[in-house]
């Protein structure tokens, strides 16, 4: 199954394309996904809605063979990306999932398990203090994981030990395809120096999911959560040590374009 199984990462920074190189990779795309791209304002905004879809009909197109005029990419309600298709393929519950922040845009796909991604940048507005920033999402946070923040040393450590937490939960509920209306509160996470991570769910430790964390860069975290889907293949998460646990693998837009263009 180690075949369904991706890990890409791409920085946008590290791409400046002229208007008119931008506007002829949006027209490659579904009028849907053309409408999501050039909505947003900010420049920025629109090469990481566009590097988004680059990379999941990349990913599809080389994981399952689908041309890519046949691929059609659909999104649940709370917006986690789904394959539509009536095609049966080699892998029982093939899944993938994005994430973008800051100067990253990344992907992740599983052939059996659940997979959720989540990219932060480690930031706050100006004229913010770490901790009214922090305090903005105190819901959203257990009593430990609050304590563990606050106590976690300089106001630079405390902004990264929030994010680390705000990465696992956001992880963990796109893998679901739910959104903040799950109730992030309801996760607490626990770890050995960030490794060893277990999640908690309304007090109860669960044992169907598996969470990676590592860092970017300095100023960059992510996360991915894999887990156990209902009706799961009997392989899928009972035995963790079968499912390769790989890193991630960074592309340039220029490595992804030749397999879009194709439906020109």
């Amino acid at each position: 199954m180690e075949n369904g199984v991706r890990r890409w990462l791409v920085n946008i920074s590290q791409w400046n394309p002229s208007e008119l190189q931008f506007a002829s990779l949006v027209s490659l795309f579904p009028l849907d996904d053309r409408r999501v791209i050039t909505r947003y304002l900010r420049f920025d905004d629109r090469k990481r809605a566009l590097v988004s879809r680059l990379l999941q009909y990349s990913l599809v197109h080389e994981v399952l063979g689908i041309p890519i005029d046949k691929i059609i990419i659909r999104r649940t309600v709370e917006g986690k990306p789904y394959l539509n298709s009536n095609t049966i393929f080699p892998f029982p519950n093939f899944n993938f999932n994005v994430s973008h922040h800051g100067d990253y845009v990344g992907i992740a796909s599983e052939p059996l398990c659940l997979v959720g991604l989540d990219i932060v940048s480690i930031t706050i507005p100006e004229q913010t203090t770490d901790l009214e920033f922090i305090n903005n999402f105190s819901s959203y946070l257990t009593a430990l994981e609050w304590e563990n923040i606050t106590v976690a040393g300089t106001s630079e450590e405390r902004l990264a030990e929030f994010y680390r937490y705000w990465c696992l939960k956001e992880a963990f509920v796109k893998a679901i395809g739910a959104g903040l209306s799950y109730g992030l509160q309801r996760l607490e996470f626990h770890h050995t120096n960030w490794t060893n991570i277990s999640v908690y769910i309304d007090g109860v430790e669960s044992r169907d999911w598996k969470f990676s964390l590592s860092k970017i860069d300095e100023s960059h975290l992510m996360s991915v959560a894999r887990g156990l889907p209902h009706k799961a293949h009997e392989q899928c998460c009972s035995d963790w040590s079968i499912l390769p646990d790989i890193g991630f693998t960074l592309r340039t837009v220029e490595q992804l374009i030749p397999n879009v263009s194709q439906k020109a």
